[in-house]
């Protein structure tokens, strides 16, 4: 039995809230069971330097977490005067999996930012600030259209990602922290609509796991991410 009493293929409750923040071109709130993240996407008519007259565009996020987001305060790492190393190789993993489904040339010269900040914390930030930001970033792009900015969206698919590990010997989707505390096994999954593979991050956490177990996660990933997909295209009004 699971802490949170779900079956081994069952998400946690989800929701996806479009349209959160008054002043972003695109933003939404996700929230997976306890874990809630606001994304924004903000647009700016430049790109960084190495870009520069490429005729291409970028994207590109930055993840935070509130002190209080956990269940006891952390540090604001803007006071401590940089940001760890988790932080830094989770707001990396949300950009490349943005990027990956996105067309950066037709974007033109421009820059987007999705920001991804964690308002509570309960397992799977990082899979649901990336299927938030895909919504975020879709609605910016809806805005820029309006807007007459640009004639179509230029997204060449969609990405989710989700948790899934091995707990008390089974294989689970959507870990929440209970379980990702206690896991022998634990890795997120960044896949496509269409069944690509973006990133996979799986690590043993107390004995090495075996391929037919990945095998398992692997599954789950599938069931769990197609879920996420559809939610992803009600957001966005489809």
């Amino acid at each position: 039995m699971r802490p949170s009493g779900r079956t081994p293929i069952e998400l946690r409750k989800l929701s996806i809230e479009p349209g959160f923040s008054h002043h972003a071109e695109g933003s939404v709130i996700i929230r997976m069971g306890g874990t809630e993240v606001l994304c924004t996407a903000s647009v700016e008519s430049r790109v960084p330097p190495f870009l520069k007259g490429k005729g291409s565009g970028w994207v590109t996020a930055e993840y935070g977490m509130l002190p209080r987001a956990t269940h006891t305060r952390g540090d604001r790492e803007a006071a401590r005067g940089k940001q760890s190393g988790r932080t830094q190789e989770i707001q990396r993993l949300i950009g490349r999996s943005l990027r990956a489904v996105t067309d950066l040339k037709a974007m033109g010269e421009m820059s987007i930012t999705l920001d991804c900040d964690v308002l509570n914390a309960d397992g799977g930030t990082r899979c649901a600030s990336i299927t938030g930001a895909w919504v975020a970033l879709n609605l910016a792009f809806r805005h820029l259209i309006k807007m007459n900015v640009m004639k179509e969206i230029p997204l060449i698919g969609q990405v989710a990602a989700v948790s899934c590990g091995l707990y008390e010997g089974s294989a689970v989707l959507d870990l929440d922290y209970a379980e990702d505390s206690n896991a022998e096994a634990d890795a997120n999954f960044v896949l496509t609509a269409e069944g690509g593979i973006v990133e996979i991050q799986a690590t043993a956490e107390k004995t090495a796991f075996l391929p037919a177990q990945f095998e398992a996660l692997m599954e789950l990933a599938g069931i769990g991410t197609a879920q996420l997909h559809a939610a992803q295209l009600i957001a966005v009004g489809k």
